[in-house]
């Protein structure tokens, strides 16, 4: 409980008179909004800069690694597989970092099913007779590669496009694998329309979304990089 009950008084909430566009979100727009907020009580005005301040400061390092990281990215054997899946819709570099360094060579698994049992995405089977009963996600191995896939997951209940930012990648990716990106946008925008028709709970579509993402994924990782003889 808080000594000073005035600090926390319910009238002086302010609703947020911005835009819920996740464009302009990415842009700042929230944060330049809070900067014009004013309190009557200095100390109500004091945590609101000191809050804004933190997220400031937050995003400054997210840019800093990620610039790092794209620095880095050119001398990394995994290169060409980071390159080659930012053609998938909502997988960006840092998306395909993250799956990159949780997975490794996807040439070492023999069908997508392995890297999605591998990523902890199907759930485990006991069969027993004619039955067939399934357990829930186990969440094994990558929980990072994992989240940043069922982060990229959601978008996939929006119909099939290419974005601005998506064409900037696409145009120097060779036609293989943009067919095959495309090819998986068509089919799990469609499959995710189907699960959602059918009742089935959102977190259960983003899990079979992000499932289908790993297999497409496959394809184009082993497609920038052939097995060598």
């Amino acid at each position: 409980m808080t000594e000073n009950p005035e600090l926390v008084d319910r009238d002086d909430e302010i609703p947020f008179r911005g835009t819920s566009s996740p464009h302009r979100a990415r842009r700042g727009y929230p944060l330049r909004w809070l900067v014009m907020v004013r309190f009557t009580h200095p100390a109500q005005q004091i945590v609101l800069q000191d809050y804004i301040d933190a997220v400031a400061d937050a995003e400054a390092r997210v840019e800093r690694l990620t610039g790092q990281i794209a620095d880095l990215l050119p001398t990394w054997s995994l290169a060409p597989v980071v390159d080659a899946v930012q053609a998938i819709r909502c997988v960006g570099v840092i998306v395909a970092v993250t799956v990159a360094a949780g997975v490794g060579d996807f040439r070492r698994f023999d069908n997508p099913r392995q890297p999605m049992a591998w990523l902890g995405l199907t759930p485990p089977e006991h069969s027993g007779g004619a039955s067939v009963r399934r357990g829930g996600i186990i969440r094994a191995e990558s929980g990072l590669a994992r989240r940043a896939l069922t982060g990229g997951a959601r978008s996939y209940r929006m119909q099939a496009r290419v974005s601005p930012k998506l064409l900037t990648r696409l145009e120097v990716l060779p036609l293989a694998v943009r067919d095959i990106a495309w090819k998986g946008q068509l089919r799990m925008c469609q499959r995710s329309r189907h699960l959602v028709a059918a009742g089935k709970a959102k977190v259960m579509v983003i899990t079979a979304m992000a499932r289908e993402m790993v297999g497409f994924i496959r394809a184009i990782a082993r497609a920038s990089r052939p097995a060598t003889a």
